[in-house]
């Protein structure tokens, strides 16, 4: 059992919570809870830490069977962790790779994209939402938070480890290569004269979401096919990014049942 802070597992741990350079240049990122060590792919996983509380009952140590794993004392333990009231488990988990030639090859697919989103609650968020809608990968650029952010990790809620995700150097360059294979591209947008529900999204399908405070820039608004809104009633003027990237990817879920 691992007793002291000063152990260098412990001090690596704490690293990789709280530093995107870290995780990085280790290709690891943490994921916390008993969901989220249960639901990693066996061969993603490749360490678990536990809490000596934890570890004294039988079926969780039956679940760590096969699997390279620390006890941590309790009090080592929460302080290896980013929640104040840890569950007693943690994993480090090899940060996923995707083929994009792959995802951007598939027929009829929806795509996400998005511009500088800042919250990691709102891109855990989408993730979530995003697999179920049915969404075939996000694609993301490189001012987006880290997707690896241990408050990130937590709002997925395991849809970390299906969708998809892509970071890419020049999100105008990535969407130009999108259109040229003929997927539409549509943004939500004050500018927008139609509905959010009125284009037919049943073919190759993305749309772009911007930084919360600013929304979309420009540059990349204006590489959009066309722009569509979302009503709002009342005072409201815009809806939370997360919110209005899940009405439109549900949208296209309707449409594609129907």
């Amino acid at each position: 059992m691992i007793t002291s802070t000063a152990n260098p597992q412990v001090k690596n741990l704490i690293v990789l919570n709280k530093k995107a350079k870290a995780r990085k240049e280790q290709g690891v990122f943490i994921a916390e809870g008993r969901k989220m060590f249960e639901e990693a792919p066996k061969e993603w996983i490749q360490k678990v830490y536990v809490s000596e509380s934890y570890y004294a009952a039988e079926e969780h140590k039956k679940a760590l069977a096969d699997t390279a794993y620390e006890v941590l004392s309790d009090t080592v333990f929460k302080a290896a962790c980013d929640t104040q009231t840890p569950q007693g488990i943690l994993t480090v988990v090899s940060m996923p790779q995707w083929n994009e030639r792959e995802l951007l090859a598939k027929e009829n697919a929806s795509y996400l994209l998005l511009e500088s989103i800042q919250d990691p609650g709102n891109l855990g968020t989408m993730l979530r939402t995003g697999e179920g809608a049915g969404i075939t990968a996000i694609i993301a650029n490189k001012t987006t938070v880290d997707l690896y952010n241990p408050k990130t990790i937590r709002s997925t809620m395991g849809s970390i480890y299906r969708v998809p995700f892509l970071v890419v150097d020049d999100l105008q360059a990535a969407i130009g290569k999108m259109q040229k294979k003929g997927i539409k591209f549509y943004a939500a947008h004050l500018k927008g004269t139609q509905m959010y529900d009125a284009p037919n999204y049943k073919t190759s399908t993305a749309f772009l979401i911007g930084n919360e405070g600013n929304g979309l820039s420009d540059e990349i608004a204006d590489l959009a096919d066309d722009y569509i809104k979302i009503p709002m009633e009342g005072s409201v003027e815009s809806l939370n990014a997360a919110i209005a990237a899940t009405i439109l990817m549900y949208e296209v879920n309707r449409q594609r049942r129907g």
